[in-house]
């Protein structure tokens, strides 16, 4: 009975002690956890498949996001072609942690991100011999050589300069420095244009928002005798906005492009071209007053601002009846935004 009693026993230690299994077969420790199954590249990197599907939307349907008084709407799509930079990251996470999930998952930022700016990279359509090339720049007022600013912007041969910023004594040197190849000007408080063709009708354009006490003329409006008929060219140069703690305060730019959108909208000549440091992108809703009105560029992603490193173009170019086809920056000057180039395709009036 002794004998019988312990071989039961050692039977029962032998069938609870196994041999261990050879390395190469071991699951990883992180998969080694009580009462759950080992993970497959299917199942694994949820939270990265919802970071991704959270992209695509905030990409596709950034108008939902609320701006309450926060400006949080406008803030996103300021910056809005950056989250092209959160696909870049979950790409990597998705790779390092071999999750089939996450990387089908990221064809919908990815769809989502081509579809907005895509076009932008594609290459320049072809120019007409009656395109119109444009230049805008705000000049900054702490701009130490508006003299080599102005040759600077000369040099690219633009049929029409547009500068903000414009301050005494300043704003004498860039008139002298311009006028051999620009002989016709606009100047209405801190805004000019500079023109190779005749202007006619120059006027000062009122959007100057309420609250603000001191002399502030910051937008004009002239007639251009083009090759290709009279077009109407508004300058403009919208209030900043400040980015704090507080979010985004931009009261002030959303009032004063409200303003000008109106003026815009009750602009006679058929054709209009708008040259300006709007204080926003395209994609901002705050602008929509002048960009569901305004043609923007086809092409062309030029970053204007800040000029050491461009973070969003807020320079822009727009135009009614006519074509922005291509758009790009010009080296800096010295000025804290990049010069900006244009050309614009008009039809013959």
């Amino acid at each position: 009975m002794e004998r019988t009693g312990r071989v039961t026993w050692v039977g029962r230690v032998t069938s609870v002690v196994r041999a261990a299994p050879p390395r190469w077969a071991r699951r990883p420790a992180w998969t080694r956890r009580a009462g759950v199954r080992g993970e497959s590249a299917w199942t694994r990197g949820r939270a990265l498949a919802s970071s991704a599907v959270l992209t695509a939307a905030l990409l596709e349907f950034h108008g939902a996001v609320p701006n309450t008084a926060v400006g949080l709407g406008s803030l996103l799509e300021s910056f809005l072609p950056w989250l092209g930079l959160v696909v870049v990251a979950l790409l990597v996470l998705a790779l390092l942690r071999r999750s089939a999930l996450a990387l089908v998952a990221l064809l919908l930022p990815v769809a989502a991100w081509a579809h907005l700016f895509g076009p932008l990279l594609l290459p320049a359509p072809g120019s007409g011999p009656d395109d119109l090339v444009v230049v805008q720049h705000n000049v900054s007022d702490e701009n130490t050589d508006p003299a080599g600013t102005a040759r600077a912007l000369a040099a690219a041969e633009p049929d029409l300069i547009a500068l903000q910023e414009l301050v005494r004594p300043a704003l004498d040197v860039y008139a002298r420095t311009l006028a051999p190849h620009y002989p016709y000007r606009a100047v209405r408080g801190t805004v000019g244009l500079w023109s190779k063709h005749p202007l006619t009708g120059d006027r000062s354009v009122d959007i100057e928002p309420r609250g603000i006490a001191q002399e502030w003329r910051r937008g004009l409006r002239a007639a251009v005798r083009t090759p290709r008929g009279e077009i109407a060219v508004y300058v403009a140069h919208l209030p900043s906005v400040r980015v704090g703690a507080g979010g985004l305060a931009s009261s002030w730019r959303d009032e004063s492009a409200a303003l000008l959108g109106s003026a815009v909208a009750a602009e006679e000549l058929s054709t209009v071209i708008l040259l300006g440091d709007l204080n926003g992108t395209v994609d901002d809703r705050a602008l929509d007053p002048l960009t569901t009105r305004l043609n923007v560029a086809e092409r062309g992603v030029a970053l204007s601002f800040p000029a050491v490193f461009p973070l969003a173009r807020i320079d822009q170019v727009m135009a009614r009846s006519a074509t922005v086809g291509h758009v790009r920056t010009l080296p800096a000057t010295g000025s804290d935004h990049l010069p900006l180039i244009a050309r614009v395709s008009c039809p013959r009036l």
